[in-house]
């Protein structure tokens, strides 16, 4: 990990499976921090990871496990440290047309749901 908290990261669990995701969930949450998690509940067409892959976030941005390899990592992180600051879970819908694929990065076109919810408390 690194010892600059103000710069969010991925460190080498990045592409952790639920085990490991779920296991530094419980980790983190026992050294007191807050953590989100978000993980892809339905995938229609292409999308960059299956069903049950995901993302651990704690508040000060590092994360362990990926939801989407990259294209929609940033909007579900961002929702995340959203979801630690009022504790509302959510559901996320990236869709996208294939004429609007290449600007996201779902470059196949396709469907990624994806839930975030904040773990603890």
């Amino acid at each position: 990990m690194s010892t600059n908290d103000s710069v969010p990261h991925t460190d080498a669990m990045a592409w952790a499976g639920s085990d490991e995701v779920l296991g530094q969930a419980a980790a983190w949450l026992d050294e007191g921090r807050e953590v989100a998690l978000a993980t892809v509940v339905s995938t229609w067409g292409s999308s960059p990871r299956p069903v049950g892959s995901q993302l651990l976030v704690d508040r000060q941005g590092n994360m362990v496990g990926s939801v989407s390899g990259g294209c929609i990592e940033g909007a579900v992180v961002s929702e995340a440290r959203a979801a630690l600051e009022d504790g509302k879970p959510r559901l996320l819908d990236f869709g996208v047309s294939d004429e609007m694929a290449w600007e996201v990065g779902l470059a196949c076109g396709g469907k990624v749901e994806v839930f975030v919810e904040r773990l603890g408390d």
